[in-house]
């Protein structure tokens, strides 16, 4: 079940909002799709993100893939723990997991965000 805490992207990224700042992270779908994840690239503090455009790359034991930010802004954090267990990303997508945190710049891109109910059915759509 996706949190209904946050908003989603139909690259299969997640974002919680808190003040002017986004934790960015991907979906327990996009995890379970990569499978046993081995790597992750994380991006540069300081570095400007932008939506929809990749901050980082996943490597996992099927394929490699863009994660692509919800939004944009300034990166400020980034969850070093991923380099040396990029594996906690299957293990807790939605909470230890979490791959970076932005400063938001424009916080209406949150209005072009689904909701969980809206992303569950995004991704019966993509199924069939």
């Amino acid at each position: 079940m996706n949190p209904e805490d946050l908003k989603y992207h139909k690259e299969h990224t997640w974002v919680k909002v808190s003040g002017k700042k986004a934790t960015i992270g991907i979906t327990d779908y996009a995890q379970e799709a990569l499978g046993d994840i081995v790597y992750i690239d994380l991006p540069e503090v300081d570095t400007i993100a932008e939506a929809n455009t990749e901050i980082s790359e996943i490597e996992s034991t099927k394929a490699t893939s863009p994660v692509i930010s919800p939004v944009s802004g300034t990166i400020v954090e980034v969850n070093e723990e991923l380099s040396d267990s990029p594996e906690i990303i299957n293990e807790d997508p939605y909470g230890k997991g979490w791959i970076a945190v932005v400063e938001l710049s424009d916080e209406s891109e949150l209005d072009e965000l689904m909701d969980a109910s809206d992303y569950e059915k995004y991704i019966e759509e993509e199924a069939k």
